[in-house]
């Protein structure tokens, strides 16, 4: 492994600069869609359980849950990439969190601090 130059430093700061801006982007555009499947799955819901009579409340849970299994299954999925953006914001924060100790202590070692 080669030593790692001031610039290098600088340059991996700057892209993922650059990286977290575009997960930033990705995050509220994957939790706004969320929160609108949200509502969808929740107005579908609903709505399927005003349109039955008979039964226990469980079973009108159920058949309404299953009516709106469509929905259900976008919502879950909406949840899971707004995990996942989430994530790779931490990811980002923390190679940032590295690559300005490594030029922390590239600095030291040239005694520049």
């Amino acid at each position: 492994m080669s030593p790692v130059r001031p610039d290098q430093v600088e340059a991996r700061l700057v892209e993922l600069s650059q990286e977290y801006d575009a997960a930033h982007a990705d995050l509220v555009a994957a939790e706004r869609a969320f929160y609108d499947l949200k509502a969808d799955y929740e107005l579908a819901i609903a709505r399927a359980r005003l349109s039955q009579d008979a039964g226990t409340v469980q079973q009108r849970e159920d058949r309404a849950l299953i009516a709106c299994e469509v929905e259900r299954r976008a919502l879950a999925t909406a949840e899971a990439l707004v995990r996942a953006a989430r994530a790779n914001a931490s990811r980002l924060q923390t190679q940032a969190d590295i690559t300005r100790s490594v030029g922390a202590v590239l600095r030291v070692g040239m005694g520049v601090a």
